[in-house]
Parts: structure tokens; C-alpha cells; sequence
């Protein structure tokens, strides 16, 4: 077996862990319409599953620096990036057990603390599988496998909202309206053994335990004399600003999924039912797959007219995929034919982008802004797919924010993966914000926060190029989208 092929096997067994991340987080969006109905809860109170959910992100990573600290050494360079995810997996596999005795009792608090126990596992996981996704194989691909892997994500997050809303409405045939509780427990059940079977096969897989992040630090820059050594990650000004990236990145890609349901069941939305609710929180979570197997076209080693053309064919492979997986469940598609044209206006982005992380993030920012804006100030079908769209608009934008981030870290790679992670909390605490606005100016126009969150990304895009060159960073290295 050849070198390449080696890593591209390790590759394919990392990328089933973002599946399951992308599933899990995906089908909060179902849980948070049900339980606002089943608890009589206020928007601002239902966004409570975001919060539990994210916020664990940061205890995790909080907790990871503090044993980091009191242990004198990076706890994953002690035990293993591996072993990381593996013990990751088991704490989120705990977490799951707890839906059982939560939907017996119908009790909200425990139901939140088992999703807050289910993320805590999954920062443990992600702050070593970005790094690890990014190192297995050629440097000047890194980002874009991390583009490819998040694309595995999001193919978890198109079908997890379909099979969580048939766990508890049932089938779309049997006509189902009503939700219940009780049946949350079954699909969680499940996954918490999935997680144990995923730590199991990755424990024993080729995955490496270790990698040298000094080596990675130096093939990134053009003159490895310019990079600069701090005593701690926070030093590094691109990580700082990119701390603050993720927060607003993660904040208004959940934020506006998480409170588009509201939006939906409005008269300004399409006036729905909560059980019809679940194809469209499908197609926002399939935007960002679309969004990232488009931008992972570079990840593979065939020629720049290959590329170019997955570029253009692969968006629309993953727009089959949501399509097939929805007809599948009997859910009316012709309704979403029209949302081709729209994947056209991101792979121009794409296009235009070259590959270049922070062009892309820029160009991104631009189309999230003008998404929001548009669903502002329009109604109806219009309005909701604009607010769908952003979901494109989100997609590369993890990558792109991660690789400008930690470039350059070397040794401190570790620190600022974890210090990321923490900002993932973003995730709940702009979905909060976001919630408190509706309960108080309507869903409609709560998504003013979203615009925020897209203008700072679009500064964080100029000021994170300004440092690395500064440092000597060929940004062109990190090609984070197209790969031209």
C-alpha cells in the first residue's frame, strides 16, 4: 500500500467521527421546536438546547487546558491524538444514556445535561481530529481535506434531522402531527452505541497518535526565519482575532437554523406545521454540505481542469443526495428544484475565491450578509429560501477560519485548537441573543444578529491575511476552497 493511500485510509476513518458530530448537532434543530411545544417554553427558552449543547464545547476545552497545565505537558501529546478521540467518543456515548430516564420522566434539565455531557465529549474530539485532518497528508491540502471532512459532517447533518423527526412524529404516510417525548430516547440510545463501536475500530485503525506540529509550522511559511515563538498560543494575534471568528461563525450558522423553525411556522414564513418542518432544516444543514464538497474539490490529487470541473459538479452531487435522501422519506422535493440556481451564485464565490482562505471567507461574508438581508425584508418562499442559503454561505468558512488561525502555531498548535473549540459556545450564546430579540421584535427581523456576526468575519478575513504576511505566510499554501 503507497503512502497516499495509507493516509487517505487513516483520512476515511477520521471523517466518520464528523459524521456523527454533524448528526447530533443538526438534529437539535428538530428537538427545539418539539420541546418548546412540549415544555410551553418561549423562543428564548427553547434556544436552551443550543446553549447546553455548545457551551459544553467551551467547558471542554477549559477542562482540557486545565489538566494541560496542572500536568506540565498538552494532554493530547501525552495520551495521544487517537486515544483522544477515542475518549472523546466513550464521554459523549455517556452522554446519550441519559435521554433514556430524561424522556421517561419527560424531564427537560436532565434531557440538556445530556446533550451538555455529549459535547463535552465531542470538544475532546474535535481538538484533536482538526489538527489530525489537517496534517494527514500534504500541508498544502490540509485545509481542504478539512473542507472534505466537513462535508462528511454535513452529510450527518441532512439525515439527522430526517430520521430524528421520524423517530418522533413517525412516518410522513402515518400522518403523525403530534410529538413525543418518550421517543427521543431511541435514536439517542443508538447513537450513544455507535460511538462506542467508532472508538473501538478507530482504536485499532492506523489513525497516527502523534504528529509533529514544529514540521508543519515550517512547511507553511516561505521564510521559516520570520516565524515568530510565543510562550503561549495567545500570543499569536491571527489566533486571538480567529478566537473571536469562530464565536460569531458558529453563532450565526446555528443561531439562524436554530430560529428559522420559529420563522417557518410564522405567517410572514410559510405558516407550517412543526412535523413539516424537518425537510427544511434538512436543506440548511445539506447548503453546508453542498458548500463544502464543492470546496474540497482540491483535496484530491488529479489536475487543476479536473478540479475546476468537480468544483462545479460536486455542489450539485451533494444537492442529489439531500433531494434522493428526502424523497426517500416521502417529503415533497419539486418545492426545492429552484434552490439549483442559488448553488450557482456560491461556486461562483468559490471560483473567485482561487483557493485563497481568507479571499474565500471574505467573498462568504459578503453573500451571508446579503442572504440575511434579503430575508429581512422579504416574506414568503422568498425569504425562506434566503435565510436557507446562508448555510452555503457558512459552509467553507470553518476551514478557511482554522487554517488562518492556527498557521504558524507550531508547538502551540495544540493550545490554539483548544482555545477554537472553546469558541464554539458561540454556537448557543448567539442563538440565546438571537431568541431574546424575537421575544421582542419577532423572529423576522431577529436575524439582524446574523448580519453582525458576518460583518465581523469579513474584517477578521483582511486582518488575518495583514498578520501572516507579516509573518512570512504564503497564504496560497493554505488553499482552502478550490484548490486552483
Amino acid at each position: 500500500m503507497t503512502t497516499q493511500t495509507t493516509r487517505w485510509s487513516q483520512f476515511g476513518v477520521l471523517i466518520t467521527v464528523f459524521f456523527f458530530w454533524g448528526f447530533v448537532a443538526a438534529s437539535n434543530d428538530i428537538l427545539i421546536p418539539v420541546f418548546k411545544k412540549a415544555f410551553n417554553l418561549t423562543q428564548a427558552q427553547s434556544q436552551y438546547v443550543a446553549v447546553a449543547f455548545y457551551v459544553a464545547y467551551t467547558v471542554g476545552s477549559l477542562i482540557y487546558v486545565a489538566i494541560s497545565k496542572v500536568m506540565g505537558l498538552d494532554l493530547l501529546n501525552r495520551i495521544g491524538y487517537k486515544n483522544g478521540i477515542c475518549l472523546g467518543l466513550v464521554i459523549s456515548a455517556l452522554g446519550t444514556l441519559l435521554f433514556y430516564p430524561a424522556a421517561n420522566t419527560g424531564s427537560f434539565n436532565l434531557m440538556l445535561s445530556g446533550l451538555f455531557i455529549v459535547g463535552l465529549g465531542f470538544s475532546l474530539q474535535q481538538i484533536a481530529a482538526n489538527p489530525l485532518a489537517i496534517v494527514i497528508g500534504d500541508p498544502k491540502t490540509g485545509a481542504q481535506r478539512l473542507t472534505l471532512a466537513g462535508g462528511i459532517n454535513n452529510f450527518g447533518t441532512t439525515i439527522g434531522p430526517l430520521l430524528v423527526s421520524v423517530a418522533i412524529f413517525g412516518s410522513v404516510l402515518s400522518g403523525g402531527t403530534e410529538a413525543s417525548i418518550e421517543s427521543v430516547k431511541t435514536p439517542y440510545l443508538v447513537l450513544g452505541v455507535a460511538f462506542i463501536l467508532v472508538a473501538i475500530f478507530l482504536k485499532f485503525s492506523s489513525v497516527p497518535n502523534q504528529i509533529d506540529l514544529e514540521k508543519l509550522s515550517e512547511s507553511e511559511a516561505q521564510d521559516s526565519s520570520k516565524l515568530i515563538h510565543r510562550k503561549s498560543a495567545l500570543g499569536y494575534p491571527q489566533l486571538v482575532l480567529g478566537m473571536i471568528a469562530i464565536f460569531v461563525y458558529v453563532g450565526v450558522e446555528v443561531s439562524t437554523i436554530s430560529n428559522l423553525p420559529a420563522y417557518l411556522e410564522s405567517p410572514e414564513g410559510l405558516g407550517l406545521e412543526t412535523s413539516q418542518i424537518a425537510p427544511f432544516v434538512s436543506l440548511y444543514w445539506a447548503s453546508l454540505m453542498i458548500g463544502r464538497w464543492g470546496g474540497a474539490a482540491g483535496a484530491f490529487n488529479v489536475g487543476a481542469g479536473a478540479k475546476r470541473w468537480l468544483t462545479l459538479l460536486l455542489p450539485y452531487v451533494a444537492f442529489g443526495v439531500f433531494l434522493a435522501v428526502n424523497a426517500i422519506m416521502k417529503h415533497e422535493v419539486s418545492q426545492f428544484f429552484g434552490y439549483a440556481a442559488v448553488i450557482v451564485l456560491m461556486i461562483l464565490a468559490t471560483l473567485a475565491s482561487k483557493g485563497n482562505p481568507a479571499r474565500m471567507l471574505l467573498y462568504f461574508a459578503a453573500c451571508g450578509i446579503a442572504a440575511l438581508l434579503i430575508g429581512m425584508f422579504t416574506t414568503g418562499w422568498t425569504s425562506v429560501v434566503a435565510f436557507i442559503s446562508v448555510g452555503l454561505f457558512c459552509s467553507t468558512m470553518w476551514p478557511c477560519i482554522f487554517a488562518l488561525a492556527i498557521t504558524g502555531l507550531g508547538d502551540k498548535t495544540n493550545q490554539g485548537s483548544s482555545l477554537l473549540i472553546m469558541m464554539i459556545m458561540g454556537g448557543g450564546l448567539v442563538s440565546l441573543a438571537q431568541g431574546l430579540l424575537a421575544d421582542k421584535v419577532g423572529v423576522h427581523f431577529s436575524f439582524i444578529v446574523g448580519v453582525a456576526c458576518f460583518a465581523y468575519l469579513a474584517f477578521y478575513a483582511i486582518a488575518a491575511t495583514r498578520t501572516l504576511r507579516n509573518q512570512g505566510i504564503d497564504l496560497d499554501k493554505l488553499a482552502a476552497g478550490s484548490g486552483h
